[in-house]
């Protein structure tokens, strides 16, 4: 059996075990499996590649898409800028070791789901969040010829803080993406420090987050008239570029 699969610790709840199934089961694939790895140290990675001679794709989720770069061959542009791999492609040669190469699809979904949604004079943004999911957005961002400033708790050179933020900054960001965890499920009642009397309906809020549907920051967006979008789709999108990347012929 072809299988695929995703890296990780812990790995008690995966959008990517449920999504991949239902599609395997709805397109009536054949011998080809989804499978969670929840290896508790990275260097167990080599050891689950000899384990799984048939595995032939990897999701990598929190804490090893920085970690895991060091057993890769080789990396796609997007992630040997952002720093980041999310997405392995394994070729098993008949002879030799495997060949890993690296992607970051964060950057694609991002970018696919954002598109459909831009309006002329969306061509600012503010990046609430410095982590790891914001190199991603920003890398997008560049890409989309959006220019972009990020807001985080500390101040640093470039960057806003949240108390800098008001009316003025707000009016000249109408694109707001939040890559921060603040309103994911169950912590639902959290959301970002900004001045939400400040948004309009010129405004597009982004948050990386899916679960729940509608986080604060999203809700708060629309009750001023804001345009809203939730993570599910970029995840969707994200999904569906990895299986093309390990199906590719």
């Amino acid at each position: 059996m072809k299988k695929f699969g995703l890296i990780g610790f812990p790995l008690s709840h995966s959008f990517s075990k449920k999504y991949y199934d239902a599609k395997i089961a709805r397109e009536q694939l054949a011998g080809v499996g989804y499978e969670l790895y929840p290896i508790s140290s990275i260097e167990a990675f080599p050891r689950l590649l000899r384990d799984e001679p048939m595995l032939m794709g990897i999701n990598v989720t929190i804490p090893y898409k920085i970690a895991v770069m060091d057993y890769v061959d080789r990396l796609s542009a997007e992630a040997e800028a952002i720093a980041a791999v999310n997405c392995i492609r394994i070729e098993r040669p008949e002879e030799g070791m495997p060949l890993l190469t690296g992607y970051n699809t964060d950057v694609y979904g991002f970018m696919e789901s954002l598109k459909p949604l831009l309006q002329p004079g969306h061509d600012r943004a503010l990046v609430l969040g410095n982590g790891g999911a914001a190199k991603a957005v920003v890398y997008a961002l560049a890409q989309l010829g959006i220019s972009y400033s990020i807001v985080s708790r500390s101040p640093l050179p470039g960057q806003y803080t949240y108390a800098q933020l008001d009316a003025a900054v707000l009016a000249d960001h109408p694109l707001i993406i939040n890559t921060t965890p603040l309103g994911t499920y169950p912590a639902t009642g959290n959301y970002p420090d900004i001045p939400y009397a400040c948004l309009g309906p010129g405004h597009l809020l982004y948050d990386l987050i899916y679960n729940p549907a509608e986080t604060e920051f999203l809700k708060r967006g629309r009750a001023q008239g804001a345009a809203t979008k939730n993570g599910l789709e970029m995840l969707e999108r994200q999904a569906e570029r990895n299986w093309d990347i390990w199906n590719m012929t």
